[in-house]
């Protein structure tokens, strides 16, 4: 996730940047704001290929949270296979981008997650 805030930063997006590292702390994260009366981010940014539990159950969770459901959620993933894409398309991913291998592309990802946040009226 170091490139994805530095693609922020080269972008002008400010805020905080919270970073879980397997499925499970994300799904205890999301539950934690339909317990509790605090700020939904601006944006979530779903890896497939998480330890504990996958991405596409974070994606679910998120989906039915109460406070919640309606964050734009972009699916960044390896993965180029059409069956992942549909999936999270239908599980209701705001977004499919797979991980650009060029640096330069990665950076580009800034400007890409800046706009679907100015998009979601937030």
């Amino acid at each position: 996730m170091g490139l994805v805030r530095e693609a922020l930063e080269e972008h002008g997006v400010e805020g905080e940047l919270v970073v879980l590292t397997d499925g499970e702390a994300a799904i205890r994260f999301i539950q934690a704001f339909d317990a509790q009366p605090v700020a939904c981010p601006d944006l979530v940014i779903i890896d497939l290929n998480l330890p504990k539990r996958p991405g596409r159950d974070v994606l679910e969770c998120m989906r039915q949270s109460v406070a919640c459901g309606q964050i734009p959620v972009v699916i960044l993933s390896s993965s180029d296979a059409q069956r992942d894409r549909t999936e999270t398309l239908r599980l209701g991913a705001s977004r499919y981008i797979k991980k650009p291998s060029r640096l330069e592309e990665f950076m580009n990802l800034g400007a890409v997650f800046k706009a679907i946040i100015e998009g979601s009226g937030k």
